[in-house]
């Protein structure tokens, strides 16, 4: 595994240094801890690929601090020291979780063909962690739901540009899915075996970007206090995809440039050149043409990151996609599909604008659920808190009020009777007719 992280934790300074010596001399970066409590320290703020232990330490022992790391759910592999090659305790360590061990006086070549094959263990824990991570995470991530020619085109354009190592630009509105987007390309790219690693640039200080991105090294800033993997290093022979590209502040984006241009980087405090192979996807809500002429985007920036552009519709103009997504949310939010949606239903979804798009869209279905109780149907009346945003526009009717006046009231009621027969009943449409949100019109309904 390149540029692999190893954390080594024993008494004995001399021992520990000349362990470390030889890992670094083959292209390994250590770090080292005095003893099981210190290493627990270190693990718990640093991501290692490896643990090399001593199993006898004051304060916790090599088998104590294996349990720790159970207990606190840090999972890689542990390779022990000891210094005798007994089977009991070697049947001992690899009872208690260890993935090998390794005997004093330490032969070189035994101790990197070891090292060597517990970091392939650590590939595949890590590879296994994250695909739990993800099918924890929103289902609908790995899944695109569409019957509109607008996103049959989208995603034409992900399927051709997936098998290439292009730069992909999405943009579009928040909340249509353009992380959705992005995993799709990367999933039907021949990086999928790697990571999909995403970051949102506009939710990280603009102090903390550029450590985010590259790493630190030990010392590099207060707090730095051993040396950390970026989403850049972290991402290499994947994808890494950088939501709200818009925000990364400027001196980010000439050092982002230059490692897309070089495939290598320095981590922040560090001078060493770390070579990278990493495919770049970015997002934004933002006009990034507009923002390099007015200076606030590194135009050269843009035009390496900007070479293939895919545009995500809104879902207010793909309509046919509203309920389809509808009922597939639905189908998260309940078991065996349980809860179906009226047409009345239906037809208040494609009405309404959905300003936050399928982002909105997916909330508005578990709200409904929530509030449609031990219901078997979701109605119109469940989608009550849906009010059209675009009002009626305001027209001369040419009505004259008579001399003798009217009565308001009654007008109303017989206009609400009227609507309610040329809609079928359906409250969502009367109220339409009638200029009236929803709920407006429900009040007046009340009254008659």
């Amino acid at each position: 595994m390149e540029n692999a992280n190893i954390l080594i934790a024993d008494d004995e300074e001399r021992m520990r240094h000349l362990l470390a010596l030889m890992l670094e001399r083959n292209g390994y970066q250590v770090d080292q801890a005095g003893d099981g409590a210190e290493a627990l320290e270190s693990l718990r703020k640093n991501q290692y690929d490896l643990l090399i232990s001593d199993i006898k330490m004051p304060k916790m022992d090599g088998m104590s601090l294996l349990r720790a790391l159970k207990v606190e759910n840090i999972y890689l592999p542990v390779v022990f020291i000891t210094a005798f090659a007994t089977v009991d305790a070697s049947v001992e360590a690899m009872k208690a979780g260890a993935s090998d061990y390794i005997t004093k006086p330490f032969e070189e070549e035994r101790i990197i063909m070891t090292v060597g094959r517990c970091l392939d263990l650590s590939r595949v824990m890590a590879e296994n962690r994250q695909l739990k991570e993800e099918i924890k995470s929103i289902s609908y991530k790995t899944n695109i739901v569409y019957e509109s020619s607008q996103m049959n085109e989208v995603i034409n354009l992900g399927g051709r540009v997936a098998p290439t190592s292009s730069a992909v630009m999405i943009t579009g509105e928040s909340g249509t899915g353009k992380e959705l987007l992005a995993r799709y390309i990367h999933e039907n790219s021949e990086r999928r075996g790697s990571r999909f690693v995403p970051l949102n640039c506009a939710a990280i200080t603009p102090t903390l970007v550029e450590s985010e991105l590259f790493g630190y090294e030990k010392g590099a800033f207060t707090g730095a206090e051993s040396r950390k993997k970026g989403k850049f290093e972290y991402a290499t022979k994947g994808t890494l995809f950088l939501d709200e590209i818009g925000d990364m502040p400027k001196e980010a984006q000439a050092k982002l440039l230059r490692a897309l241009q070089e495939q290598r980087f320095q981590r922040v405090g560090g001078n060493r050149e770390i070579p990278v192979d990493v495919r770049i996807i970015c997002a934004t809500n933002r006009n990034l043409k507009k923002m390099a002429e007015q200076g606030d985007f590194r135009s050269d920036l843009l035009y390496r990151i900007n070479v293939f552009p895919i545009e995500m519709p809104p879902l207010r103009e793909r309509k046919e996609d509203i309920v389809p997504l509808a009922k597939y949310f639905l189908s998260l939010q309940t078991r065996k599909g349980d809860i179906e949606l009226t047409e009345n239903a239906c037809d208040m979804l494609r009405q309404y604008g959905w300003p936050g798009n399928v982002r909105e869209l997916q909330n508005v279905i578990e709200r409904a659920v929530i509030l449609a109780g031990n219901v078997k149907t979701i109605t119109s009346d469940s989608l009550f808190f849906l009010e059209d945003e675009t009002p009626m526009p305001e027209e001369d009717s040419g009505f004259i009020l008579p001399e003798n006046g009217i009565s308001l009231e009654s007008i109303q009621l017989d206009l609400a009777k009227q609507a309610l027969e040329k809609t079928g009943y359906n409250q969502t449409a009367a109220a339409k007719l009638l200029g009236m949100t929803r709920a407006k019109f429900r009040v007046l309904v009340k009254k008659s």
